[in-house]
């Protein structure tokens, strides 16, 4: 399925094959969501009426912005999100009865607005607004959470990094630096970003991402012999199985001699070489002008290794043709938590809030416009009660943030594909300001107002 593009399903599943392992999503949660649950099945407030938000405080340090990724794998998640019998056996060591046959019966009946996957986002705003009795709301914040914190922070990551390549390809080649099932989530939020292709076989399975690889060192190493043909042997291998279009990785001993040795076996059509340590400028430029003065011109530069968006930034100048990025995209140190909590902000309709100092939460439903200049650039957003009136806002181009996900416990028909949220992305990035788009420390693109 190489080079495949999203399936383009209407649906929030994204594509191809949405299974994950294990099939249930029940027990993708903390003990006490359900020590919580049981407690209020005790004493009556289960049922009340409650409106839960997720939303981030502040945006990691140095981010102008977020960008919302992991809402059509959280819904997907949703509807999987059951307790049968294994999972009740494991709740058993811990829950009365009573709690044990609610959950065997769970299936959540609630309300859901957010944003669309893919919209830009700054802090305070209510990404997620859940709405149910208590009990059927409070087992669904770790599950929320984990999804949309992870994807969240790969997506803000990626598109920093995209905004830096300025057009040029992009590699996802995470998946060795991750768990093995958030590897297939890092590539979907990368691409949802702007990223081209992913490394990740189950990303291209499950959700239709185009697919890129070709060799590592191991392969040239593997062709070692003593008559010093290493790459030659290796390269010769790889074009007669792949075609002269592949990518030869040309630095496993001197990139000079390696850059020779590729053109001499594939010829002047070779579709690219790969770079994968060294110092990547120089270097860039010392394989180009060799390419060029052997004839071949159209010949790619790919390079990799521990890249992030200042290395990319600083190779804007290099004739460069595409990056390879992996640890810097889905660790921590390159994609730093995206910091959101989801919180009880109304019982009953009326707000609740928590004031635990640096943790404070703002009560009540909320709703939240987008303020635009006539030439699209954003401006504010403004979050607002959601049992006020709409604010009359004069001079400016206003678009509703919040939009219907779930109704009475099912998805909404016609939820966005992964393509519509890439396509919401590289729109939000085109409408930041421009200040917005540096790399540098500074505060939030836009500023956020709160209405009473």
């Amino acid at each position: 399925m190489s080079g495949a593009g999203p399936s383009g399903s209407a649906g929030y599943s994204d594509g191809v094959d949405t299974t994950l392992p294990p099939a249930g999503t029940a027990l993708l949660t903390d003990q006490y969501e359900l020590t919580m649950l049981a407690a209020a099945l005790a004493d009556g407030s289960a049922r009340r009426r409650c409106t839960f938000e997720v939303f981030a405080r502040r945006l990691p340090h140095g981010r102008r912005y977020g960008v919302l990724a992991g809402t059509g794998r959280l819904l997907e998640a949703l509807t999987g999100f059951r307790f049968g019998e294994s999972e009740l056996a494991i709740a058993a060591g811990f829950l009365d009865d009573r709690t044990l046959d609610w959950l065997r019966e769970y299936r959540f009946t609630g309300d859901i607005d957010g944003y669309r996957e893919g919209e830009l986002y700054f802090p305070g705003s209510p990404l997620l607004s859940v709405r149910g009795s208590f009990a059927e709301c409070v087992v669904l914040e770790t599950l929320a959470l984990s999804i949309l914190n992870h994807d969240s922070a790969v997506a803000s990551a990626a598109a920093r990094m995209v905004s830096a390549a300025a057009g040029r390809r992009l590699i996802e080649m995470g998946s060795r630096r991750t768990h093995e099932w958030a590897a297939p989530a890092s590539a979907r939020a990368a691409y949802l970003a702007g990223f081209d292709a992913t490394s990740n076989l189950e990303a291209v399975r499950r959700y239709g991402i185009p697919g890129a690889g070709t060799s590592a060192h191991a392969f040239t190493l593997l062709h070692s012999g003593t008559d010093g043909q290493h790459e030659a042997a290796a390269f010769r291998s790889q074009v007669r199985t792949l075609g002269v279009g592949t990518t030869l990785l040309v630095d496993t001993f001197d990139i000079t001699q390696g850059v020779a040795t590729a053109i001499e076996v594939a010829g002047p059509e070779l579709g690219g070489v790969r770079i994968d340590s060294g110092d990547l400028g120089v270097l860039a430029r010392q394989v180009r002008d060799q390419l060029d003065g052997l004839g071949a011109t159209g010949t790619r530069i790919v390079v990799s290794g521990d890249l992030d968006e200042y290395s990319i930034a600083g190779l804007r100048a290099e004739p460069v043709d595409a990056y390879g990025v992996g640890t810097s995209l889905v660790t921590g140190s390159g994609a730093p938590t995206a910091g959101m909590v989801y919180k009880l902000v109304e019982v009953d309709g009326v707000p609740v809030a928590k004031r635990s100092s640096h943790k404070e939460s703002r009560g009540g439903t909320k709703r939240a416009l987008r303020l635009a200049r006539r030439t699209g650039t954003i401006v504010e957003e403004v979050v607002y009660p959601a049992g006020a009136d709409r604010p009359e806002i004069d001079g400016h181009e206003v678009r509703d943030l919040l939009v219907p996900l779930v109704r009475k416990g099912r998805v909404v028909d016609g939820q966005p594909t992964l393509q519509d949220g890439r396509d919401l992305v590289a729109r939000g990035r085109v409408s930041l300001p421009w200040e917005g788009l540096k790399l540098s420390d500074g505060d939030p693109a836009i500023p956020t107002t709160f209405l009473q």
